[in-house]
């Protein structure tokens, strides 16, 4: 099958490469010379295991190409991929105006022959009708479409084998056709097959990652509680968790949750409880919670450091990545900073990023022990693998003062006291 991918983020890139990788002939559609140079010649641009490999194997098998023109790819395709981002509004709203840009560009270039198009890019419930009526309204005479909900729902860090092995694929459309040319195209894929309506293919999304972020305030809720009573947050939530009804995954504390996904997904869904007159105040306490962790965290920070000198392990959102939207990191990395405090971090994938927002106001260096070295506190803020398991022995030897606030509760608070550490977990006593 021939295929259309428009943007080359996370989600059109991974997409891309994998359906690519299974045989499919795969144009991608982008805007920036700079980054289609760098894609064409196997560099995908994004910090994702496994994704360089994928992209230059299916690009030496000319199954993968990448161009800055709509007209070849989409009358070339039975299928075309809308991947664009719906970046929050300052109300909190999607904004959804790259994906109706890309839905008439998408139009006027459709050929005179039955083409499904599918929104992959997260959006409220109606947009894909909206889309609809773009594509009427625009499309040549003989051409005839139809539209379809399908969802990603990739990790960072793990957006591969999330891709190539999902727990269920959701195609949401009216059309039998269009789900039958989606069924086709997923046919590869394991995971259960949920067919439904556009609508609540839309919400299905956005209920999805709503949950998951709930789960992980609530988490945060509960550390606030163990904080004040000298309870141990992990082990109230292992013995919560033992229930199979409620169950241990992402019901962990932290500095809270951040990414691509998660804060502009609870927030728009938000918006558009508002706009139907649907009571959302679980959702806004969801985003409250999330945004306390973080202040909460800054203030034990701020209470217990004696000193101006601050390390940093872990600036990414979550391993694996080096995505920095709305990261506990850049929050608190911009208050130290307007506090005076002398800030020195290490990430093994996100300093570019980083440097990117806070210039020389930040050091960044290359290894974990040179952003240890002097500083006077050392903050975990990323659970990477190589911290976990880092000599601890050293980092007590190198800092100014052996005082370290674990953000992702990694270390064992009765090993990390008993080797001298002032000690700060989240809810631990």
């Amino acid at each position: 099958m021939t295929i259309t991918i428009v943007g080359h983020g996370y989600v059109g890139l991974v997409s891309a490469c994998v359906f690519a990788d299974f045989g499919n002939k795969v144009w991608v559609v982008g805007h920036t010379p700079e980054k289609l140079k760098r894609l064409k010649n196997g560099d995908p641009i994004i910090y994702e295991p496994g994704l360089a490999e994928m992209l230059q194997k299916n690009i030496k098998a000319k199954r993968l190409i990448f161009t800055d023109t709509y007209e070849k790819a989409v009358k070339d395709s039975e299928i075309v991929f809308i991947t664009v981002g719906t970046p929050p509004k300052s109300d909190g709203s999607a904004d959804l105006s790259a994906v109706f840009t890309v839905a008439k560009e998408i139009a006027t270039h459709l050929a005179p022959r039955f083409t499904v198009v599918s929104c992959k890019s997260t959006v409220p419930v109606g947009t894909n009708i909206a889309v609809e009526k773009i594509l009427n309204d625009n499309k040549p005479p003989g051409a005839s479409i139809a539209v379809a909900s399908c969802p990603e729902f990739l990790r960072e860090g793990s957006a591969i084998q999330d891709t190539v092995s999902p727990d269920r694929v959701v195609i949401g459309s009216d059309s039998p056709e269009a789900i039958e040319k989606m069924l086709e195209l997923h046919k590869s894929l394991p995971g259960k097959r949920v067919v439904t309506n556009l609508a609540s293919a839309e919400l299905i999304k956005y209920a999805s990652n709503s949950i998951l972020a709930t789960k992980i305030s609530f988490a945060n809720l509960i550390s606030f509680f163990c904080e004040k009573t000298g309870a141990d947050v992990e082990e109230v939530l292992d013995a919560v968790g033992m229930d199979r009804r409620i169950g241990r995954t992402f019901m962990y504390a932290g500095v809270g949750y951040g990414g691509s996904c998660f804060p502009k997904d609870v927030q728009a869904l938000t918006d558009t409880g508002k706009k139907l007159g649907v009571d959302v105040t679980l959702l806004k306490s969801v985003e409250d919670i999330n945004q306390h962790a973080r202040a909460n965290f800054l203030a034990n920070v701020l209470k217990k450091v004696k000193g101006k000198n601050i390390g940093i392990l872990g600036l990414s959102f979550k391993p694996d990545t080096d995505d920095i939207r709305f990261a506990p990191s850049v929050y608190l990395v911009g208050e130290l900073i307007k506090k005076g405090y002398k800030i020195t971090a290490y990430d093994q994938a996100a300093s570019e990023n980083i440097r990117k927002i806070f210039g020389d106001k930040i050091t960044l260096v290359d290894h974990a022990f040179d952003a240890v070295r002097g500083a006077d506190a050392l903050l975990v803020l990323t659970e990477w693998n190589e911290f976990k398991q880092i000599d601890l022995v050293k980092v007590k030897s190198l800092l100014n003062k052996p005082v370290l606030f674990d953000g992702r509760n990694i270390y064992d608070p009765v090993k990390m006291k008993e080797m001298g550490f002032e000690y700060f977990g989240i809810g631990r006593p």
